[in-house]
């Protein structure tokens, strides 16, 4: 008898010490005293995260300690700050935290408040600086990819005027209208987008140097033809 309660001792001292650590681990009693994470480790090209900002976000979870850190729960704040399209964050024994970054590239400014990506995501523009040089582009939420395409087919349409498109716009009723570099104001309607534009910046050269006046507003909505809104002629 003494034999097999000793075995069974045994086996229960060494279940206790396979499961206590799980359970110390569990509980968070293994945490920053014992195992700091001291390092911070971030992969990937930060042009607008601030790395200040991306430790002050981590630095609450780090200090948990290696084994108490929740990952998911990182991951998720600093997938929250401006710019990023993407993270992931991992732990490296023995002491360090590593985040990879991936931010979004902005191709457009969408709206009042918030910027397209080049792959065709919005995000808040908040906290983000954009440059002013991006187009301003609008509409459903639902139509970027419609907005991004007939955008890129003006740009080729009026680029043998010498002009850019600055913006684009398509309203809740699907009517377009974009404004060009040299400030001109087109309203294009919504039939034939594409063919109007075509028709309107083919002669568009023409337009601009037999005025003496500035072309302020072409109405593209006819059926053959356009109406042109010119403004005061220029001072001698």
């Amino acid at each position: 008898m003494s034999g097999t309660v000793l075995r069974v001792a045994a086996w229960i001292l060494a279940i206790g010490l396979v499961v206590a650590p799980v359970v110390a681990v569990v509980q968070g009693w293994v945490g920053a005293e014992r195992w700091p994470l001291t390092t911070l480790r971030v992969q990937g090209e930060l042009q607008q995260v601030d790395p200040a900002e991306l430790r002050e976000v981590l630095l609450p979870f780090a200090e948990r300690g290696f084994f108490a850190v929740r990952l998911d729960d990182a991951q998720a704040a600093v997938l929250a700050l401006p710019w990023v399209r993407s993270a992931e964050v991992r732990k490296r024994w023995p002491d360090t935290l590593e985040v990879r970054v991936v931010e979004h590239r902005p191709v457009a400014r969408w709206g009042e408040d918030r910027l397209l990506s080049d792959q065709g995501t919005l995000f808040p523009a908040a906290g983000a600086t954009a440059p002013r040089s991006l187009p301003l582009l609008d509409g459903p939420d639902a139509r970027t990819d419609a907005v991004m395409e007939l955008y890129g087919q003006a740009r080729e349409l009026f680029a043998p005027a010498g002009v850019d498109v600055r913006a684009l716009r398509l309203d809740r009723r699907g009517s377009w209208s974009l404004q060009l570099s040299n400030g001109v104001d087109v309203v294009v309607g919504s039939r034939e987008a594409r063919l109007r534009m075509h028709r309107f910046a083919r002669l568009l050269p023409q337009l601009l140097a037999r005025q003496a006046r500035t072309l302020e507003r072409a109405d593209l909505r006819y059926t053959n033809g356009f109406a042109l809104t010119w403004g005061e002629p220029a001072a001698p």
